[in-house]
Protein backbone atom coordinates (compact mmCIF):
# COMPACT_ATOMS: atom_id res chain seq x y z
CA UNK A 1 0.00 0.00 0.00
CA UNK A 2 2.54 2.26 1.03
CA UNK A 3 4.86 1.44 -2.15
CA UNK A 4 1.58 1.64 -4.18
CA UNK A 5 1.12 5.75 -2.89
CA UNK A 6 4.41 6.45 -3.51
CA UNK A 7 4.14 5.26 -6.91
CA UNK A 8 0.61 7.55 -7.60
CA UNK A 9 2.94 10.38 -5.69
CA UNK A 10 6.03 10.05 -7.82
CA UNK A 11 3.48 10.47 -11.06
CA UNK A 12 2.02 13.41 -9.95
CA UNK A 13 5.18 14.85 -9.18
CA UNK A 14 6.36 14.06 -12.59
CA UNK A 15 3.48 15.11 -14.21
CA UNK A 16 3.18 18.46 -12.33
CA UNK A 17 7.42 18.91 -12.91
CA UNK A 18 6.50 18.22 -17.11
CA UNK A 19 3.77 20.76 -17.22
CA UNK A 20 5.86 23.44 -15.73
CA UNK A 21 8.43 22.82 -18.50
CA UNK A 22 6.09 23.03 -21.36
CA UNK A 23 4.57 25.82 -19.70
CA UNK A 24 8.09 27.29 -19.52
CA UNK A 25 7.71 27.00 -23.97
CA UNK A 26 4.83 28.88 -24.04
CA UNK A 27 6.34 31.81 -22.63
CA UNK A 28 3.26 32.09 -20.83
CA UNK A 29 3.26 36.22 -20.25
CA UNK A 30 4.28 37.39 -23.79
CA UNK A 31 1.48 34.82 -25.01
CA UNK A 32 -0.49 37.07 -22.70
CA UNK A 33 0.18 40.31 -24.14
CA UNK A 34 -0.43 39.07 -28.08
CA UNK A 35 -3.97 37.54 -26.54
CA UNK A 36 -4.74 41.01 -25.47
CA UNK A 37 -3.59 42.91 -28.37
CA UNK A 38 -5.63 40.77 -30.40
CA UNK A 39 -8.27 41.07 -28.37
CA UNK A 40 -7.91 45.16 -28.85
CA UNK A 41 -8.24 44.48 -32.70
CA UNK A 42 -11.28 42.58 -31.98
CA UNK A 43 -13.25 44.63 -29.65
CA UNK A 44 -12.17 48.32 -31.81
CA UNK A 45 -13.17 46.78 -35.26
CA UNK A 46 -16.87 47.55 -35.87
CA UNK A 47 -19.00 44.54 -34.87
CA UNK A 48 -22.45 43.88 -36.12
CA UNK A 49 -25.01 43.61 -33.05
CA UNK A 50 -24.38 42.08 -30.15
CA UNK A 51 -20.85 40.66 -29.16
CA UNK A 52 -20.76 36.49 -29.09
CA UNK A 53 -18.47 36.09 -25.60
CA UNK A 54 -18.22 32.12 -26.46
CA UNK A 55 -16.70 33.21 -30.27
CA UNK A 56 -14.31 35.72 -28.46
CA UNK A 57 -13.26 33.73 -25.91
CA UNK A 58 -12.74 30.92 -27.89
CA UNK A 59 -10.67 33.25 -30.65
CA UNK A 60 -8.49 34.34 -27.55
CA UNK A 61 -7.72 30.88 -26.70
CA UNK A 62 -6.65 29.90 -30.40
CA UNK A 63 -4.55 33.20 -30.56
CA UNK A 64 -2.70 31.61 -27.38
CA UNK A 65 -2.10 28.27 -28.23
CA UNK A 66 -0.41 29.78 -31.64
CA UNK A 67 1.22 32.15 -30.21
CA UNK A 68 2.14 29.71 -27.67
CA UNK A 69 2.94 27.20 -30.76
CA UNK A 70 5.05 29.90 -32.23
CA UNK A 71 7.11 30.45 -28.76
CA UNK A 72 7.48 26.57 -28.88
CA UNK A 73 9.35 26.19 -32.44
CA UNK A 74 11.33 29.25 -31.81
CA UNK A 75 13.34 27.60 -28.45
CA UNK A 76 13.37 24.54 -30.67
CA UNK A 77 15.30 26.59 -33.11
CA UNK A 78 17.99 28.42 -30.66
CA UNK A 79 18.16 25.59 -28.45
CA UNK A 80 21.81 25.72 -29.23
CA UNK A 81 22.29 29.71 -28.87
CA UNK A 82 20.04 29.56 -25.96
CA UNK A 83 22.50 27.53 -23.83
CA UNK A 84 24.87 30.19 -24.21
CA UNK A 85 22.74 33.34 -23.04
CA UNK A 86 22.37 33.86 -19.54
CA UNK A 87 18.88 34.71 -20.01
CA UNK A 88 17.80 31.48 -21.52
CA UNK A 89 20.45 29.13 -20.98
CA UNK A 90 17.84 27.09 -18.18
CA UNK A 91 15.04 27.07 -20.09
CA UNK A 92 13.89 23.27 -20.79
CA UNK A 93 15.32 22.52 -24.20
CA UNK A 94 18.74 23.77 -23.31
CA UNK A 95 18.72 22.23 -20.04
CA UNK A 96 17.67 18.36 -21.52
CA UNK A 97 14.28 18.46 -18.99
CA UNK A 98 12.37 17.86 -22.36
CA UNK A 99 13.78 16.64 -25.69
CA UNK A 100 13.26 18.36 -29.24
CA UNK A 101 10.84 15.40 -30.14
CA UNK A 102 8.31 16.51 -27.02
CA UNK A 103 8.68 19.78 -28.28
CA UNK A 104 7.84 19.62 -31.82
CA UNK A 105 4.74 17.30 -30.87
CA UNK A 106 3.61 20.21 -28.37
CA UNK A 107 4.17 22.91 -30.88
CA UNK A 108 2.33 20.95 -33.21
CA UNK A 109 -0.77 20.30 -31.18
CA UNK A 110 -0.89 23.73 -30.21
CA UNK A 111 -0.88 24.86 -33.51
CA UNK A 112 -3.38 22.59 -34.92
CA UNK A 113 -5.89 23.18 -31.81
CA UNK A 114 -5.58 27.39 -32.41
CA UNK A 115 -6.05 27.28 -35.74
CA UNK A 116 -9.09 25.27 -35.51
CA UNK A 117 -10.77 27.13 -33.42
CA UNK A 118 -9.92 30.52 -35.04
CA UNK A 119 -11.30 29.23 -38.20
CA UNK A 120 -14.38 27.69 -36.72
CA UNK A 121 -15.68 30.27 -34.21
CA UNK A 122 -14.14 33.45 -35.81
CA UNK A 123 -13.29 32.19 -39.66
CA UNK A 124 -10.96 30.88 -41.57
CA UNK A 125 -9.31 34.24 -42.72
CA UNK A 126 -8.23 35.34 -39.39
CA UNK A 127 -6.98 31.39 -38.72
CA UNK A 128 -4.77 31.70 -41.85
CA UNK A 129 -3.25 35.24 -40.70
CA UNK A 130 -2.35 33.73 -37.29
CA UNK A 131 -0.74 30.59 -38.93
CA UNK A 132 1.00 33.05 -41.33
CA UNK A 133 2.33 35.02 -38.82
CA UNK A 134 3.60 31.98 -36.93
CA UNK A 135 5.41 30.64 -39.53
CA UNK A 136 6.72 34.43 -40.37
CA UNK A 137 8.02 34.31 -36.59
CA UNK A 138 9.41 30.77 -36.45
CA UNK A 139 10.56 29.53 -39.86
CA UNK A 140 11.60 33.65 -41.10
CA UNK A 141 12.31 35.58 -38.41
CA UNK A 142 14.22 33.18 -36.32
CA UNK A 143 17.06 31.87 -38.45
CA UNK A 144 17.72 35.56 -39.81
CA UNK A 145 18.42 36.64 -36.06
CA UNK A 146 21.93 35.10 -36.22
CA UNK A 147 22.68 36.43 -39.40
CA UNK A 148 21.72 40.09 -39.80
CA UNK A 149 20.37 43.01 -37.50
CA UNK A 150 17.45 43.24 -41.01
CA UNK A 151 15.91 40.22 -38.52
CA UNK A 152 14.28 42.97 -36.55
CA UNK A 153 12.49 44.38 -39.82
CA UNK A 154 11.13 41.01 -40.28
CA UNK A 155 9.97 40.45 -36.89
CA UNK A 156 8.05 43.29 -36.46
CA UNK A 157 5.22 42.11 -39.25
CA UNK A 158 4.60 39.29 -36.70
CA UNK A 159 4.83 41.20 -33.82
CA UNK A 160 2.28 43.65 -35.17
CA UNK A 161 -0.16 41.53 -36.63
CA UNK A 162 -2.42 40.32 -33.39
CA UNK A 163 -4.55 43.70 -33.56
CA UNK A 164 -5.07 42.97 -37.08
CA UNK A 165 -5.89 39.53 -36.68
CA UNK A 166 -8.15 40.34 -34.03
CA UNK A 167 -10.37 42.80 -36.12
CA UNK A 168 -10.05 39.98 -39.35
CA UNK A 169 -11.86 37.59 -36.45
CA UNK A 170 -14.46 40.79 -35.92
CA UNK A 171 -15.30 41.72 -39.64
CA UNK A 172 -13.92 39.07 -41.98
CA UNK A 173 -12.04 41.60 -43.77
CA UNK A 174 -8.73 43.67 -43.96
CA UNK A 175 -9.59 47.71 -44.38
CA UNK A 176 -7.79 50.64 -44.19
CA UNK A 177 -8.82 51.51 -40.57
CA UNK A 178 -6.69 47.47 -39.56
CA UNK A 179 -4.22 48.97 -41.43
CA UNK A 180 -3.80 51.90 -39.45
CA UNK A 181 -3.99 49.76 -35.90
CA UNK A 182 -1.45 47.39 -37.37
CA UNK A 183 0.82 50.37 -38.40
CA UNK A 184 1.22 51.75 -34.59
CA UNK A 185 1.72 48.23 -33.18
CA UNK A 186 4.46 47.91 -36.45
CA UNK A 187 6.74 51.29 -35.35
CA UNK A 188 6.30 50.54 -31.80
CA UNK A 189 8.08 47.03 -32.26
CA UNK A 190 11.52 48.91 -33.29
CA UNK A 191 12.18 51.00 -30.23
CA UNK A 192 10.82 48.26 -28.03
CA UNK A 193 12.97 45.49 -29.47
CA UNK A 194 16.21 47.84 -30.07
CA UNK A 195 16.09 48.94 -26.31
CA UNK A 196 15.07 45.36 -25.42
CA UNK A 197 18.64 44.44 -27.65
CA UNK A 198 20.25 47.29 -26.30
CA UNK A 199 19.95 45.78 -22.51
CA UNK A 200 21.14 42.33 -23.45
CA UNK A 201 23.53 43.13 -26.03
CA UNK A 202 26.57 41.15 -24.44
CA UNK A 203 24.25 38.11 -23.96
CA UNK A 204 22.94 38.44 -27.51
CA UNK A 205 26.64 38.56 -28.58
CA UNK A 206 27.46 35.22 -26.77
CA UNK A 207 24.73 33.74 -29.41
CA UNK A 208 25.98 36.14 -32.35
CA UNK A 209 22.66 37.94 -32.87
CA UNK A 210 23.75 41.46 -33.65
CA UNK A 211 20.57 42.93 -33.40
CA UNK A 212 20.97 46.79 -32.82
CA UNK A 213 20.66 49.39 -35.86
CA UNK A 214 24.09 49.95 -36.16
CA UNK A 215 26.97 48.13 -36.62
CA UNK A 216 28.74 49.45 -33.60
CA UNK A 217 26.22 48.70 -31.49
CA UNK A 218 25.37 50.43 -28.87
CA UNK A 219 26.59 53.91 -30.17
CA UNK A 220 24.96 56.96 -30.93
CA UNK A 221 23.42 55.82 -34.27
CA UNK A 222 21.55 53.02 -33.11
CA UNK A 223 20.23 55.60 -30.61
CA UNK A 224 19.47 57.98 -33.12
CA UNK A 225 17.55 55.24 -35.61
CA UNK A 226 15.30 54.25 -32.12
CA UNK A 227 14.68 57.98 -31.71
CA UNK A 228 13.73 58.53 -35.57
CA UNK A 229 11.65 55.23 -35.11
CA UNK A 230 9.77 56.32 -32.00
CA UNK A 231 8.74 60.01 -33.64
CA UNK A 232 6.93 58.11 -36.05
CA UNK A 233 4.53 57.41 -33.38
CA UNK A 234 3.49 60.41 -32.74
CA UNK A 235 1.49 61.43 -36.18
CA UNK A 236 0.76 57.46 -36.28
CA UNK A 237 -1.54 57.97 -32.98
CA UNK A 238 -3.72 60.70 -34.70
CA UNK A 239 -4.37 58.58 -37.69
CA UNK A 240 -7.37 56.42 -35.81
CA UNK A 241 -8.76 59.68 -35.02
CA UNK A 242 -8.91 61.23 -38.82
CA UNK A 243 -10.59 57.64 -39.90
CA UNK A 244 -13.25 57.58 -37.30
CA UNK A 245 -11.84 54.88 -35.00
CA UNK A 246 -11.48 56.95 -31.68
CA UNK A 247 -12.87 60.16 -30.65
CA UNK A 248 -10.06 62.76 -30.23
CA UNK A 249 -10.02 61.90 -26.42
CA UNK A 250 -8.29 58.64 -27.42
CA UNK A 251 -5.93 60.80 -29.83
CA UNK A 252 -4.58 62.75 -27.08
CA UNK A 253 -3.89 60.36 -24.59
CA UNK A 254 -1.56 58.85 -27.38
CA UNK A 255 0.17 61.85 -28.28
CA UNK A 256 0.48 62.17 -24.82
CA UNK A 257 2.31 58.78 -24.49
CA UNK A 258 4.11 59.31 -27.89
CA UNK A 259 5.78 62.50 -26.12
CA UNK A 260 6.77 61.00 -23.21
CA UNK A 261 8.10 57.38 -24.97
CA UNK A 262 9.99 59.84 -27.51
CA UNK A 263 11.86 61.91 -24.09
CA UNK A 264 13.07 58.76 -23.07
CA UNK A 265 14.82 58.67 -26.48
CA UNK A 266 16.22 61.88 -26.20
CA UNK A 267 17.41 60.60 -22.78
CA UNK A 268 19.27 57.25 -24.44
CA UNK A 269 20.63 59.67 -27.21
CA UNK A 270 22.27 61.89 -24.60
CA UNK A 271 23.86 59.29 -21.80
CA UNK A 272 23.84 55.88 -24.14
CA UNK A 273 23.78 53.77 -20.66
CA UNK A 274 21.87 50.57 -19.96
CA UNK A 275 20.29 52.02 -17.57
CA UNK A 276 18.83 54.46 -19.98
CA UNK A 277 17.83 51.89 -22.24
CA UNK A 278 15.94 49.82 -19.70
CA UNK A 279 14.05 52.57 -18.86
CA UNK A 280 13.19 53.29 -22.21
CA UNK A 281 12.39 49.38 -22.48
CA UNK A 282 9.93 49.70 -19.57
CA UNK A 283 8.36 52.42 -21.08
CA UNK A 284 7.67 50.51 -24.20
CA UNK A 285 5.91 48.19 -22.00
CA UNK A 286 3.90 50.98 -21.22
CA UNK A 287 3.15 52.89 -24.16
CA UNK A 288 0.92 49.78 -26.32
CA UNK A 289 -1.22 48.34 -23.43
CA UNK A 290 -1.75 52.27 -22.54
CA UNK A 291 -2.67 53.96 -25.98
CA UNK A 292 -4.65 50.38 -27.13
CA UNK A 293 -7.15 50.59 -23.83
CA UNK A 294 -7.31 54.59 -23.91
CA UNK A 295 -8.64 53.81 -28.20
CA UNK A 296 -10.93 51.08 -26.65
CA UNK A 297 -12.52 53.85 -23.86
CA UNK A 298 -13.14 55.89 -26.61
CA UNK A 299 -14.44 54.30 -29.04
CA UNK A 300 -17.56 53.58 -25.98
Amino acid sequence: MSEQLDNQVLNINSFAFKAKQYNMLLKFRLSALVVFSGAFGYFLAPSQGEVNWTSFALFALGSFLITGAANTINQIIEKETDKLMKRTANRPLPTGRLSVPEATTFAIILALIGAVLIAVFSNVFAASLSLFSLILYAFVYTPLKPKTPFAVLVGAFPGALPPLIGWVAMTGSISIEALVIFSIQFIWQFPHFWAIAWVTDEDYSRAGFKLLPSEGGRNFNSAFQIMIYTMFLIPLGLLPVRFGIVDINGAIVATVCGILFLFQTFYLLKVGTVKSALMLMFGSFFYLPIVQIAYLLSKL
